[in-house]
């Protein structure tokens, strides 16, 4: 489990909190910042916002990527690369054949693909292009995931700033009654600040968190294609790994190259 967003998370509304509660009124003042018309103005609106620009199937799917962002990357870039120098080994050894008995204990399903077609003996140009098709796919299902957390912190500050103006108008109506000028204001005022806290405390996090995680996995995939198509032009293993450690930060190059190498 990746905690790193859960602690975020904890620290933002902590901070909040600790915010609201260290002026004179104290744990008092927490009281001050719940309005449940300023809920369903902000909360619900911006959530109907996003449900009305979505497929039902689509605000389901964005709904759970939020689940997404807790899970650790199974694999990383210098364990993908040594699977593929392994992998080369093997076929340099025993021949393009003994991969798809090595096949069989890899989990990896675009990996267990790519070597199937190598096996297969498809041309080279056509497994590039039916990895990257699938790559092409993959990423467009994370965008639109991502698009769905980008669109609620759109809407959530835009339905604040409609809360506000519901409640300047219904305050600015009664001003003949003082006593209504509070909570109308108050609705006005904790509007805004719940379409920033889904904004900033939510929804951008999320976003930006799923794009990272994105971009982690379509770079090990394009690794995998990369070090496929070596594998099936007959490279040297050592040659295989100089080029996929391009990939990689000249940190972890360094830690491969002090750790591990391809057989000649």
């Amino acid at each position: 489990m990746d905690i790193a967003s859960l602690i975020g998370f904890i620290l933002g509304i902590g901070m909040a909190f600790f915010g609201i509660v260290s002026g004179d009124q104290g744990a008092a003042a927490l009281g001050n910042f719940g309005d449940v018309p300023s809920i369903f103005i902000t909360i619900g609106g911006s959530i109907s916002g996003v449900l009305a620009a979505h497929t039902m199937a689509d605000f389901i799917s964005g709904l759970k990527g939020f689940t997404l962002i807790f899970k650790a990357q199974k694999d990383n870039p210098e364990e993908v690369i040594r699977n593929i120098i392994d992998l080369s080994n093997v076929a340099r050894k025993e021949g393009l054949l003994a991969l798809e008995e090595a096949a069989n204990g890899i989990e990896d399903e675009f990996l267990k693909k790519g070597i199937m077609l190598v096996v297969d003996g498809t041309d080279p140009e056509l497994v590039r292009g039916i990895l990257e098709t699938d790559l092409s796919c993959i990423e467009t299902r994370h965008k639109g995931v991502i698009g769905f957390w980008e669109k609620w912190a759109e809407l959530g500050p835009a339905w604040g700033m409609i809360g506000t103006l519901i409640g300047l108008v219904n305050m600015l109506k009664m001003l003949d009654d003082p006593s209504a000028i509070g909570p109308n204001m108050a609705v006005a005022l904790l509007t805004t600040l719940y379409g920033s806290l889904i904004a900033n405390w939510l929804c951008n996090p999320v976003a930006s968190k799923l794009k990272v995680n994105s971009d982690i996995e379509i770079m090990l995939k394009e690794v995998t294609v990369e070090g496929l198509l070596s594998i099936q032009a007959g490279e040297n293993p050592r040659v295989i790994e100089e080029k996929l450690k391009s990939f990689l930060s000249p940190k972890a190059r360094n830690s491969m190259s002090e750790t591990a190498g391809g057989e000649a």
